[in-house]
């Protein structure tokens, strides 16, 4: 499976896969244990330069970190991360963490190797120590991170590449001149730029990486469709070969296609599975998918299985914190827990799924854009690329060409995310609030989970979809 146009020939695909939830929800003890069990595991690659050091100011606990960065092919990259970002026995609790530059086209070098490092990190720690699959997600909307990100997790041995959140028309064909590690460029969104203005984040693997590195495995590519439209229109118009889809209905957890109209779904919205079959291309159908019987329906329209995320959100192994697990595991059992489809809170403009826990109930969202992974970058008057997000705080926003309207209702999904793992911000003293993305099927919890007990694992999920 190196370098070929159709790179999918000799795998054997697998029935489920493991979500890619981010940040940090998928994280590598999540995709390992799928992985080791013949199914694909994911990780999620939003932020994970801001994961890896802040679980590196958080002491690194059990040392992961630290032994998969010892593994990395050059060490001369890593010593500098490890310098600046590594705090032995971990920063007091209550002190806030540092923070790296936000992420600007104009990324200088050290920014592009923490990506690369903190990506080969988390996909060599869920591949250790086994041969199972191994993917990454991303999405296409955070476009400023994506070369170096995809980059670092194929130094990992990465086998799948799942990208949604737009149409990753550029992705496929980045993957394979990256397996020869020659220079890459992808096209930029840029707001208010006329059709002829045309702006490119480039990203060139030999300047990280020595040529006798050697070629790296070309991963999977695999989009995350809602349509069966964009489906067709990727087997075309994409500049290489598209391995598979994920059709996800808009009951999924997380940030789902808008409707075509109005504010609510409808028939309009639901991919024909049949139309994508006739393509040609495996795939895999997500969003209440989480039982026996709906996998059993899929493969009879002719899917490989189905992908899974909310009920490996609430598993052992997932980065979620345990007593948001918890939490949400007891709303469920007393019938109080309500997934609300959120059409103002995300920054992307998406819909965006989520629930009220304890830990939030009593704040209001943050508003700083200090991590900045879901800014839009807009063209300024003096035609230079400028950055907003309708997520900060409103009075910047404003001033850079935002509108009020696009700023009601807003969250700050970077932050809120990042808590909702445990590597919360601290402000003035105050920690920020989580914010927990959500799919609206629960009802696999009351096969899984036996009256008695309050936790379950990422085996206990797939035992319960496909058996031991």
């Amino acid at each position: 499976m190196r370098n070929n146009q159709d790179s999918s020939q000799a795998v054997a695909w697998p029935t489920i896969i493991q979500g890619g939830m981010g940040v940090g929800v998928s994280n590598w003890c999540l995709a390992r244990a799928v992985a080791l069990r013949g199914q694909l595991g994911v990780v999620s690659g939003t932020a994970l330069d801001t994961v890896l050091i802040r679980r590196l100011q958080d002491g690194d606990p059990g040392g992961h970190l630290r032994r998969a960065l010892a593994a990395f092919p050059q060490q001369e990259v890593v010593q500098p991360i490890l310098e600046a970002w590594y705090i032995p026995g971990g920063k007091p609790a209550d002190a806030p963490y540092k923070l790296k530059p936000l992420p600007t086209n104009e990324m200088l070098r050290e920014d592009e190797a923490l990506l690369i490092v903190a990506n080969f990190v988390e996909v060599y720690l869920a591949k250790e120590g086994h041969s199972g699959l191994v993917g990454i997600n991303l999405l296409e909307k955070i476009q400023l991170p994506t070369l170096p990100s995809l980059f670092g997790a194929m130094l990992a041995g990465v086998d799948v590449v799942i990208m949604g959140g737009g149409i990753p028309l550029s992705i496929p064909g980045l993957l394979d001149k990256m397996a020869q590690l020659e220079p890459v460029e992808m096209r930029l969104n840029v707001v208010s730029a006329n059709r002829d203005q045309v702006f490119h984040t480039s990203f060139h693997p030999g300047t990280h990486v020595s040529a006798a590195q050697g070629e790296l495995k070309r991963p999977l590519f695999f989009a995350v469709i809602a349509s069966d439209v964009l489906a067709k229109t990727l087997v075309k118009k994409a500049n290489g070969h598209v391995d598979g889809f994920v059709i996800e209905h808009h009951s999924a957890g997380g940030h789902n296609a808008p409707p075509r109209r109005g504010d609510a779904y409808g028939e309009r919205d639901v991919c024909s599975v049949q139309k994508v079959a006739e393509l040609g291309r495996p795939f895999w159908l997500a969003g209440s998918c989480a039982s026996p019987e709906s996998l059993a329906a899929a493969k009879a329209m002719g899917a490989y299985g189905v992908q899974v995320g909310t009920a490996f959100a609430c598993c052992e192994e997932s980065g979620i914190l345990d007593s948001i697990k918890s939490e949400i595991i007891e709303k469920h059992r007393k019938g109080t827990l309500e997934v609300i489809t959120d059409f103002k809170a995300s920054p992307t403009g998406y819909p965006f799924k989520r629930v009220e826990v304890e830990a939030n109930a009593r704040r209001e969202a943050c508003r700083a854009c200090d991590l900045g992974y879901l800014r839009t970058i807009y063209l300024k008057s003096d035609g230079i690329l400028g950055y907003r997000c309708p997520a900060g705080p409103r009075k910047p926003f404003l001033s850079k060409g935002g509108t009020a309207d696009e700023a009601e209702g807003k969250h700050c999904l970077c932050n809120g995310l990042l808590a909702t793992i445990g590597l919360g911000q601290t402000r003035r003293g105050i920690p920020v609030q989580p914010l927990v993305t959500w799919g609206e099927d629960m009802s696999f919890l009351d096969a899984i989970l036996d009256p008695n007990k309050s936790a379950y694992t990422a085996g206990d999920v797939l035992d319960f979809l496909i058996g031991s």
